[in-house]
């Protein structure tokens, strides 16, 4: 008896290491897969920062050509042209 309990607690500590290996194996998967997760989105973050740059450059030269057309359609006078 003792030793069918000696085999039967070997394979339960045997089980035990198995189970504890695999969990830290899915464990580094898990992290692995975030980690290329945030790569991606810190590279999307940026594109989308460059493309709002951009976008602000062209809207600054609008916003510029408003005033301008602005100021020559609020002169009735004349005088600024």
């Amino acid at each position: 008896m003792r030793g069918l309990a000696v085999v039967v607690g070997g394979l339960l500590l045997v089980g035990g290491a198995v189970l504890v290996v695999v969990a830290d194996q899915e464990r580094v998967a898990a992290l692995d897969e975030i980690r290329a997760q945030v790569v991606k989105t810190e590279k999307l973050f940026d594109d989308t920062r460059a493309e709002n740059l951009r976008l602000a450059e062209q809207l600054t030269a609008l916003r510029s050509q408003i005033a301008e057309q602005d100021a020559v359609l609020s002169d009735s006078t004349g005088f600024l042209q």
